[in-house]
C-alpha cells in the first residue's frame, strides 16, 4: 500500500511529476495491500499455464505443414485427451502446491525488502535484474537438476517430470510436487541478492514459466526470439534431455548451456548433432550425385 493519500501528495515526495506508468502504477495499487499485490503471482501463473501452451496445443493438432517441419520428435504423438489429461494433472498441482506456497511465501519476500512503492524502476533497472535473475537461477537450477538424475533423486521425484519423453508446453510445470518446492530455492535465489520492485518480481516468474513452455514446447522455431540470447539452450536442446530420460546425463541447463559446457554434460547432445550433420551432408551428396537435391 503507497504511503500517499492522492498523486499530488506523490509528486510532492518526489519533488518532479509522476511518470505515465507511475500514475497508472498508483491508480492500481494505492489502495491494495502488499500481500494482495504479491499474490497476483498466483493469477498470473494460472493464465500462463493455461494460455500460454495453447498455440502448441492447436500445432501437434493440426499438423500444419508450415509447423510441422519444425517438430523436433515427429513420430511422437500425443491425443488431446492426452494433452488435457497433462493439463488437468499440472492444475490439481497448481492447487495444491504451487498456490499454497505463493500464499505463505510472502513473509520472505517482507524480508528480502521487495517494494511495492514510488518510483518505479527504469527498464535498464529491470533489465539488469533480471539478467541476473536468470543467471543466478540457471546456475543454481543446474546442479539442482543434477542432484535430481542421481538414483535417489530421480526414481523418487525427479522421474514423474520424464514422464514426457517428447516434451509438450503443458507439461513445463508437470513434476513430483517435491520438486515444485525444491525448485522454487534458485527461483528466490536472484530476487534475494538483489532486490527490486514488485512489478519485476512479476515478471521475472512470468518469463521463468514462459522460458519453460517454449523449452518444453516440442518445436525449434527459426524465429523465436530466443534464438539471439547468447548461450540460450531452447527446445531443441532441452528435448534431448528428456529424450534420453532417466539416463541421461546431458543438457541438465535450466536456460543457458555454458554449465553444460563447463562441466562437460552436454558431450551427448554435441555428438549427436555431429553424427546428425554429417549422415544430412552425406545424404546431400549423395542425392545431387543421382540428381536429387534434400533439403
Amino acid at each position: 500500500m503507497l504511503p500517499y493519500q492522492t498523486i499530488g501528495d506523490a509528486e510532492i515526495a518526489l519533488n518532479r511529476t509522476l511518470t505515465f506508468a507511475e500514475t497508472l502504477w498508483f491508480n492500481y495499487s494505492a489502495n491494495k495491500s502488499d500481500y494482495f499485490l504479491y499474490c497476483h503471482n498466483i493469477l498470473f501463473l494460472f493464465l500462463i499455464f493455461s494460455l500460454v501452451p495453447i498455440p502448441l496445443v492447436v500445432a501437434e493438432l493440426f499438423r500444419a505443414s508450415n509447423v510441422e517441419r519444425y517438430k523436433i520428435q515427429p513420430k511422437v504423438r500425443l491425443s488431446f485427451s492426452e494433452m488435457i489429461s497433462c493439463y488437468k494433472t499440472v492444475m490439481k498441482m497448481f492447487f495444491f502446491a504451487v498456490g499454497p506456497l505463493q500464499l505463505v511465501s510472502y513473509p520472505s519476500i517482507q524480508f528480502i525488502g521487495i517494494r511495492t512503492g514510488l518510483p518505479l524502476p527504469s527498464g535498464w533497472e529491470i533489465l539488469i535484474q533480471l539478467t541476473v535473475y536468470f543467471i543466478v537461477e540457471d546456475y543454481t537450477n543446474y546442479w539442482i537438476h543434477r542432484f535430481l538424475h542421481g538414483k535417489w533423486g530421480y526414481e523418487k521425484i525427479h522421474k514423474v517430470h520424464h514422464e514426457y519423453t517428447a516434451p509438450i508446453g503443458f507439461a513445463a510445470p508437470y513434476a513430483h510436487w517435491a520438486e515444485i518446492l525444491i525448485l522454487g530455492i534458485p527461483s528466490f535465489l536472484g530476487p534475494a541478492m538483489a532486490p527490486g520492485h514488485m512489478i519485476t518480481f512479476w515478471l521475472w516468474i512470468a518469463l521463468r514459466q514462459i522460458e519453460a513452455i517454449e523449452t518444453h514446447s516440442g518445436y525449434d522455431f527459426p524465429w523465436s526470439p530466443t534464438k539471439y540470447i547468447p548461450f540460450y539452450g531452447g527446445a531443441e536442446y532441452h528435448d534431448y534431455h528428456h529424450y534420453v530420460g532417466g539416463q541421461s546425463q546431458s543438457n541438465f541447463a535450466s536456460v543457458f548451456t555454458y554449465c553444460d559446457y563447463i562441466y562437460g554434460t552436454d558431450k551427448g547432445f554435441r555428438y549427436q548433432k555431429k553424427l546428425l550433420a554429417k549422415l544430412k551432408e552425406e545424404s546431400n551428396s549423395n542425392g545431387q550425385q543421382n540428381g536429387l537435391k534434400f533439403d
